[in-house]
C-alpha cells in the first residue's frame, strides 16, 4: 500500500508572470536541489568539522532520500549533506509523479521558463525531513540592484577614493588571508577590466577566481546589466581590500541556483570565504517559504563559521517596484541573519564628504522599510521601527549613479550606482577589520547596533514612492538604516579584547 503523502510546508508557488505556452516536455531531463533540515553550524565551528558530523546525523534521511528517489526512476547526481544538499536527476515526466505537480511552459519578456503552481507534495516520513525542494520551477528569482548613470556628466569617484573618504583603516596586508564571495546570478567579468581599473586607481590588481554553481559560468558579454554588476561588486570590493582573494559564484537565476549558490559559498572548504556580499534580490512577496528558509539556514551557518554576509536593500524606493500601492522590502537584504545595505548620495571635495543625503532620484533610490516576513530581531530592540517586523536596511553608502563609481566594464569607464554597489563597499570593510583579528567578525548586527556612534548619521531625505514610504532623521531610519561607515571607529568597534 502505498505510504500517505502529504504537502510539503513553504512551497506553495502562484502563478508565474507571463503566459503560459503549454505543458512541460515530459521527456526533458533536469536536475532538482533538496535541502535537508538540520540544525544550524555551531558559532567557531569549522566548515570541515561540520561537514562530518552533519554526514552521521543525515544518514537515515539520505537513505530515505535515496529509496524515494529509486522508487520515481530518479537518480541520485549530487550528495553533498554539509550543505545539506542532494541533488536528484530525472524527466520531468517522473519528477511530477514524485512530487505532485505540474509543470509548464511560461513565456514573459522573451524568455522561457518552467512554472508551477501550488503545493508539492511527498510522503508524509520524507516530508517532514525536507526543508525544500527548488528547481523544477525555474522563473527568474531576483534582479542585480545596479543602475548605470544617464547623466553624461556625471564624473564618480573610483571606488578606493570612497573608502577613504569614509576613513577605511589601513591595514598592513589590505585585506590579504581573507576571501570575500561574490554572489552572481549572470553576468561575467574580462581579467583585461580588472587589471585596467585597479590600474587607474593605482593598486595592484587582486586575486580574483571563477566558481561555477550549477551550471552557472563567468560569460561576459551576454548581458551589459549583469556584466555592469559583476564589475561593480569585484572593483569595489577591490577597491576596498585590494588585498583579499575574491571569489566569486556565478550561478542561474532561480531559486535553485542563487540557493545554491549561498550555500556553496558558506560551506567552501578551498576558498572560505570570511564575507560575502549579495546583490542580487527580489521583493518578498516573491519567494516561497521554503526558499526563504533555505537560505536563511545558509546564513545561519554562515554566522556560525564567522562569515559576515551584506546584502543590497534594492533601488526601487520603498515599493521594491511592486505595483500594489504599498510598501515592500527585498530579500535577502530583509534576512535577519544578514546586514541589509541602503543608499546614500554623496558629494565630496577637498578629500572630504561635503554632503549626504538618502538617494532618490530619477525615480530610482533606496530600498527599506519593514519585513512583512520576519520580527524584528533582538538586535533592533533599541530602535524605534515605524512598524512591527524587522527593519530594513541596517547599514548604508554611496549609491546614487549621479555620484557613484567609476568602474571599467566591456573596456569602457561607465560611472554606475545602486545599493548593489554599497553591500561589496562593506564587505571590502569587514575584510579590512578581519585581517586585524585571530577570528572572523561573523553576524555582525549585535555589535553594529550597540555603536551607533560608529556611523555618519544621515538625516536628511526619503524613499517616498508615489506618497508612500519614509524619511530620514536621527538615529536609525528605514531609508539608510544607522547611517554610513566610520571606518576608523568601526575598526575600534570590532577590536577583538585583549588586542591592540
Amino acid at each position: 500500500m502505498p505510504s500517505a503523502r502529504q504537502n510539503l510546508s513553504g512551497s506553495v508557488r502562484h502563478s508565474p508572470s507571463g503566459r503560459a505556452v503549454g505543458p512541460a516536455d515530459p521527456a526533458e531531463h533536469i536536475d532538482v536541489s533538496i535541502y535537508l533540515k538540520d540544525p544550524p553550524a555551531e558559532p567557531g565551528a569549522s566548515r570541515d568539522a561540520c561537514h562530518d558530523t552533519r554526514a552521521q546525523r543525515l544518514q537515515p534521511a539520505l537513505q530515505e532520500l535515496a529509496d524515494f528517489a529509486k522508487a520515481h526512476g530518479l537518480t541520485v547526481k549530487e550528495q553533498d549533506p554539509g550543505r545539506r544538499l542532494v541533488k536528484l536527476y530525472g524527466s520531468v515526466g517522473d519528477l511530477q509523479k514524485a512530487f505532485g505537480t505540474e509543470l509548464k511552459c511560461y513565456e514573459h519578456q522573451g524568455r522561457q521558463f518552467r512554472g508551477r503552481t501550488g503545493a508539492l507534495s511527498l510522503p508524509e516520513s520524507l516530508a517532514d525531513k525536507i526543508e525544500a525542494v527548488l528547481g523544477l520551477d525555474n522563473r527568474p528569482a531576483a534582479t542585480p540592484k545596479v543602475v548605470f548613470s544617464r547623466n553624461a556628466a556625471a564624473a564618480g569617484y573610483y571606488p578606493n577614493v570612497i573608502a577613504k573618504l569614509y576613513g577605511f583603516p589601513a591595514t598592513k596586508g589590505e585585506g590579504k588571508g581573507q576571501c570575500i564571495a561574490l554572489i552572481e546570478l549572470g553576468g561575467g567579468f574580462k581579467k583585461a577590466d580588472t587589471n585596467t581599473a585597479f590600474h587607474v586607481m593605482n593598486l595592484p590588481p587582486p586575486q580574483v577566481v571563477a566558481v561555477g554553481v550549477s551550471g552557472g559560468t563567468n560569460t561576459p558579454g551576454e548581458d551589459q546589466g549583469a556584466d555592469g554588476e559583476v564589475a561593480l561588486d569585484i572593483q569595489v570590493a577591490g577597491g576596498a581590500a585590494p588585498g583579499a582573494k575574491i571569489a566569486v559564484y556565478f550561478a542561474p537565476n532561480t531559486d535553485q541556483g542563487f540557493v545554491d549558490a549561498i550555500t556553496k559559498a558558506v560551506h567552501d572548504t578551498k576558498n572560505k570565504p570570511s564575507v560575502m556580499s549579495i546583490s542580487w534580490g527580489a521583493p518578498e512577496s516573491d519567494w516561497t517559504d521554503q526558499a526563504i528558509a533555505a537560505m536563511n539556514s545558509a546564513f545561519a551557518d554562515a554566522a556560525g563559521f564567522g562569515v559576515s554576509v551584506f546584502a543590497a536593500s534594492g533601488d526601487r524606493l520603498a515599493g521594491d517596484g511592486v505595483d500594489d500601492g504599498k510598501p515592500h522590502v527585498d530579500f535577502p537584504a530583509s534576512s535577519p541573519g544578514v546586514v541589509g545595505c541602503g543608499g546614500t548620495r554623496l558629494s565630496a571635495g577637498a578629500g572630504k564628504i561635503a554632503d549626504e543625503l538618502v538617494w532618490n532620484s530619477n525615480g530610482a533610490g533606496t530600498g527599506g522599510g519593514v519585513s512583512a516576513r520576519f520580527p524584528a530581531p533582538d538586535y533592533q530592540n533599541g530602535v524605534s521601527l515605524p512598524a512591527s517586523g524587522r527593519g530594513v536596511p541596517d547599514v548604508a553608502a554611496d549609491a546614487d549613479p549621479n555620484t557613484g563609481y567609476r568602474i571599467v566594464v566591456g573596456g569602457a569607464v561607465e560611472t554606475i550606482g545602486g545599493t548593489s554597489a554599497a553591500a561589496p563597499l562593506w564587505a571590502g570593510l569587514f575584510a579590512l577589520l578581519n585581517e586585524t583579528r585571530t577570528k572572523p567578525i561573523g553576524a555582525p548586527h549585535a555589535t553594529l547596533y550597540a555603536h551607533a556612534t560608529a556611523f555618519r548619521d544621515v538625516t536628511e531625505g526619503d524613499n517616498i514612492e508615489n506618497g508612500y514610504g519614509y524619511a530620514a532623521g536621527p538615529g536609525w531610519d528605514a531609508c539608510t538604516g544607522l547611517g554610513t561607515p566610520d571606518g576608523a571607529a568601526l575598526a575600534k568597534a570590532f577590536e577583538e579584547k585583549g588586542t591592540t
